[in-house]
Order: C-alpha cells, then structure tokens, then sequence
C-alpha cells in the first residue's frame, strides 16, 4: 500500500506540470465564456430598453368632435 502511494506521488510530480497547465487553460476558458456571456446578456439588455424606447405609440385614440364642431358652426352663423 505504501509503495502505491509513492509510485502515485511520483506519477503525480511527474505530470504536475501538465496540470497546472490544464488547470489554467481551463481556468482562462471559463472566464471568456463568462465574459462573452455577461457581454451577451448586457447588449440584449440594452437593445431591448432602446427597442422600447424609441418604439412609436401605435394605439388608436377616438374622439367625439360633435361639441367642437357645433361651437366652429356657431361663430360661423354669427359672423
């Protein structure tokens, strides 16, 4: 049992090298992938306030003009 573990440890030193190598790749990797990700959600983000922002109002509004209108007929019979 003892002698596995040495052989291990050996193994181990080794390849440390290698691992930290690995490590850090992986590391780097997954700090661009979050970046680009963050990136990503802060511009969807941004487009959609903007998006809505400079949408133009297309709701529909009526308006009863009967009482403008009758007023306009009046000031045109007295003159």
């Amino acid at each position: 049992m003892s002698q596995e573990k040495v052989n291990r440890y050996k193994e181990e030193k080794a390849n440390r090298k290698q691992l930290l190598a690995k490590e850090k790749r992986h590391k780097f990797f997954m700090k661009i992938c979050g970046g680009v990700i963050a990136l990503a959600l802060v511009c969807w983000l941004g487009y959609s306030v903007y998006d809505m922002a400079t949408r133009p109002d297309t709701s529909d509004i009526a308006i009863n003009t009967t009482a403008l209108d009758d007023y306009l007929g009046g000031l045109e019979e007295q003159q």
